[in-house]
C-alpha cells in the first residue's frame, strides 16, 4: 500500500505541465498492453520443442559413454539455467510494465482509487532459480553467448561511465539511456537509470533527471541505488518548485532507509528546504 501511495505521489509530481507533452491517451496505453502481450507470446514459443531429441551416445567403452552422457547433461543443464535467467528477466520486466499500465489506466478511469489497487502478481506466478546443479569431470561452460553477454553489458556500462567522468554529460545520458533499453531488467539497469539522472542533472535538465531517478528507484526499490535515487528525486522535485512533494519524498527516504547515509542526508536537506518530517 505504501509503495502504491509513493507511486501515486511520484506520478502526480511528474505529470505537471512540465511533462504535458508526454501525456498518454487510453488508446495509447491499450496499445502498449497489446505490444507487451505479443512479446510474452513470443517468449512462450521459445518453450516449444523443435524436434525429437538426439539420444544416441557414441563411445567405444561403457566408461567413455558415461563420460559423454555426463558432459551432455552438464551442457544441457547450463543451457536450461541460461534460458531460465532470461525468462526471469522478461517476466520481471513484463510484470513491471503491466503494473505501470494498470496504474495509468486507473488514473484515466473515473472513480478508480489508486490507493486500493491490489498488488500485481508476477506473470506466470512466482519465479526463481532452480536448485538443480550437475557437475562432472567433463562439465562444459554455459550456453554460447551467456558469458559474452555479461562482459558486453559491463563494457557498455563502463563506456557510458567514461563519458560521464569526462564531463560529456549529454552524451553520457544518451549512452546510459541506450544501455537501459538494451539490457532491460539486467543487473546494472537500475545503476544506468541513476547515472542517467546524474548526467541529466549535471547538464541542467532537472525534469528529465527526476524521471531517470524515478526509473532507477521503481526498477529496484530494494537495491543499493534505491536510497540515493529517492533522495535525488526528492531534491529534483524541490528544485522544480514542487516543494511539498519533495518533502514527502524526503520523508520516504528517512522511513524506508532508516539509519542509512541517504536518510541522514535527507533529514539535513529537508530541514534546509523547510520540510517538517
Amino acid at each position: 500500500m505504501k509503495a502504491l501511495f509513493l507511486s501515486a505521489v511520484l506520478t502526480a509530481g511528474l505529470c505537471t505541465p512540465l511533462f504535458a507533452q508526454d501525456a498518454q491517451t487510453l488508446a495509447d496505453i491499450r496499445q502498449e498492453a497489446a505490444v507487451l502481450s505479443v512479446e510474452i507470446n513470443t517468449l512462450k514459443r521459445e518453450l516449444s520443442t523443435t524436434g525429437a531429441p538426439n539420444t544416441r551416445i557414441a563411445g567405444a567403452s561403457t566408461l567413455e559413454r558415461v563420460d559423454l552422457m555426463e558432459s551432455a547433461l552438464a551442457n544441457l543443464t547450463a543451457k536450461i539455467e541460461a534460458l531460465e535467467f532470461r525468462i526471469d528477466r522478461v517476466v520481471k520486466d513484463g510484470t513491471n510494465q503491466l503494473d505501470d499500465l494498470n496504474f495509468r489506466l486507473c488514473e484515466l478511469e473515473a472513480g478508480c482509487d489508486i490507493g486500493n489497487l491490489p498488488p500485481l502478481k508476477p506473470i506466470g506466478g512466482e519465479t526463481g532459480a532452480t536448485d538443480l546443479v550437475i557437475a562432472g569431470p567433463n562439465s562444459e561452460p554455459p550456453m554460447d553467448g551467456g558469458g559474452d553477454l555479461a562482459l558486453s553489458e559491463q563494457a557498455d556500462f563502463d563506456a557510458a561511465q567514461a563519458l560521464f567522468d569526462a564531463g560529456k554529460y549529454t552524451e553520457a545520458a544518451q549512452a546510459f539511456a541506450n544501455f537501459a533499453q538494451t539490457y532491460t531488467g539486467g543487473y546494472l539497469t537500475s545503476d544506468a537509470h541513476f547515472m542517467r539522472g546524474e548526467a541529466l542533472a549535471a547538464a541542467g535538465q532537472t525534469a528529465d533527471a527526476a524521471r531517470a531517478y524515478l526509473d532507477s528507484f521503481s526498477g529496484n526499490p530494494e537495491g543499493d541505488r534505491a536510497p540515493d535515487a529517492l533522495l535525488r528525486l526528492a531534491g529534483a522535485l524541490s528544485d522544480l518548485g514542487q516543494t511539498e512533494k519533495g518533502c514527502v519524498m524526503y520523508g520516504e527516504v528517512v522511513s524506508r532507509f532508516a539509519g542509512s547515509q541517504a536518510a541522514t542526508q535527507a533529514q539535513t536537506d529537508a530541514s534546509l528546504r523547510g520540510c517538517s518530517l
